[in-house]
């Protein structure tokens, strides 16, 4: 079977000419003309990006979804393969509904009909891992349920292992090949799709996403069914909405497109900057909006199998990059990167500077409604690969969801100015890191530790002056006569701080 499935990758790989990513190697250019004489019933008119996208569809969802993990890592790739994988839709046909009744009988051990009063087996979703049923619980809850490929483990551990061999390949025949680093990158790739395979995973993303916004105005996340929730199965709230690509539906409705564009970019923030837990795969398909009752026009977020997250150092950096764009201040850019870590730290600022001002200027010769953030990081990205810049993960899904976040935002309202609305916000979270507010919260933080240490302090200095020797040490009786003058400083800052922390915890 392994031999079979490759033999077909082989032979659509050379169908569409991926073997010129090969020969253009200078050791085996000279065989290109041999390759493509013997090879001439395949059309080699397209570009090479085009080619590539088109064998990764015809290979199937894995290889899909592959390329579009891929065309996240611009820091690596040509702009030109980039640009094309990032079109690679995650569309395959479902699976018989026979098969999606199996699944949730063996994982509930009974019936369908002991489990749902109703289920439809016709799905109203279906992708490359999983597909989605409408169903009603037995108290007449409508819920949603999403249901794994059956057998989808076997493919996919088949794929990874070809994966993984060619990867090996790659980088022993081409130095390009070594540098985009096709084993890390293939690793990475197994990581995000061995936890879409754990629908249970997905289901505890769903619950933090929905208490992160359980007052919010402006987003809607399913309650997830968890007696009904396995790593097979996941049973949410049954969400109804438009999707958010059907503008002429969105304005029948009756909402307010440009409202709706400014909500889901303060939406992002909030998620990146507050939570530092974001939904990293915000296409169109995911995102609905309501339109009934109390909820009208607020977004709806569904499939969140890939989630991305964010340290309050990462948070911090990336705030301190984006204001300094805006402000044009690229030697802060520059200090930023070497202090968050993401180049050497022997990188000199003053040679990485003057590459970001090379690679940003032009940007802003434009209109700041024409700006792009999610461009702005990538040309970000770019301009240090020349450093050796190691692009974490969790950074290449935020560049892919704010590319995804202003392509929606523009589409819904051609004039958004996402730097506009994207400033403030940004300047209001820098204040709550490191204004007052963050002060009383660091010290609310800390409470039980200070009030648990400060009354030891007199005793633990008292000890230590009396285990030093005490006979005719001069030195040691000056050291004590301080030590007891600091003891009293100690005592006063110890009432100080109690003070402070009473303060601070006091109802308001």
């Amino acid at each position: 079977m392994r031999i079979t499935r490759l033999a077909r990758i082989l032979h659509v790989s050379l169908r569409h000419g991926l073997d010129g990513f090969v020969l253009a190697h200078p050791r085996l250019a000279p065989l290109s003309p041999f390759v493509n004489g013997a090879l001439f019933w395949r059309d080699l008119s397209s570009p090479r990006g085009v080619r590539l996208r088109r064998a990764l569809e015809d290979l199937g969802p894995i290889f899909v979804k592959f390329g579009q993990m891929l065309s996240t890592r611009r820091d690596l790739l040509p702009t030109d393969i980039a640009d094309e994988l990032a079109l690679l839709q995650d569309r395959v046909p479902p699976f018989p509904g026979e098969a999606a009744v199996a699944t949730l009988e063996r994982v509930y051990g009974r019936p369908i009909a002991a489990t749902f009063a109703r289920f439809d087996t016709t799905p109203v979703a279906s992708a490359s891992v999983a597909q989605v049923h409408l169903a009603e619980l037995h108290d007449g809850t409508p819920v949603a349920v999403k249901i794994l490929r059956p057998d989808i483990h076997v493919v996919i551990e088949k794929d990874l292992a070809l994966m993984h061999t060619a990867a090996r390949l790659v980088e022993k025949v081409s130095a390009d090949g070594r540098r985009l680093r096709p084993r890390e990158v293939v690793a990475e790739f197994e990581k995000t799709i061995r936890d879409e395979l754990d629908l249970s995973r997905e289901a505890a993303n769903c619950s933090q996403l929905r208490r992160n916004f359980a007052h919010s105005t402006l987003l809607r996340v399913p309650l997830v069914h968890w007696d009904f929730t396995d790593r097979d199965v996941m049973v949410m709230e049954r969400m109804e909405g438009i999707p958010i690509g059907r503008i002429d539906r969105l304005r029948e409705a009756g909402i307010d497109l440009k409202r709706l564009a400014r909500s889901g970019v303060e939406i992002f923030f909030t998620q990146v900057f507050r939570d530092g837990f974001f939904h990293a795969d915000m296409h169109p398909g995911n995102i609905f909006v309501a339109t009934e009752g109390a909820d009208h026009g607020k977004y709806i977020a569904l499939d969140f199998g890939i989630m991305g997250t964010l340290s309050e150092t990462d948070k911090s950096y990336l705030a301190q990059n984006f204001l300094a764009f805006f402000r044009r201040d690229y030697r802060r850019v520059a200090t930023a990167h070497i202090e968050s870590g993401w180049v050497p730290p022997d990188t000199r600022v003053d040679e990485l500077e003057s590459e970001i001002r090379v690679v940003c200027e032009p940007i802003f010769d434009r209109p700041l409604k024409e700006i792009s953030l999610g461009r702005v990081l990538l040309q970000l990205f770019r301009a240090s690969r020349r450093f050796n810049v190691e692009i974490q993960p969790q950074l290449t899904l935020l560049q892919k969801t704010l590319l995804n976040v202003e392509g929606l935002g523009r589409e819904l309202d051609p004039d958004l100015d996402l730097w506009v609305t994207a400033k403030p916000f940004l300047e209001r979270w820098m204040e709550d890191q490191i204004g007052l507010r963050a002060l009383e919260r660091r010290f609310l933080a800390e409470a039980p530790y200070l009030v648990a240490a400060l009354p030891e302090l007199p005793r633990l200095i008292h000890q230590r002056l009396l285990a030093a020797p005490a006979a005719g040490d001069a030195a040691l009786l000056a050291l004590a006569t301080v030590q007891r003058s600091r003891n009293r400083w100690l005592a006063l800052i110890a009432v100080l701080l109690a003070v402070v922390i009473v303060l601070l915890a006091w109802p308001r």
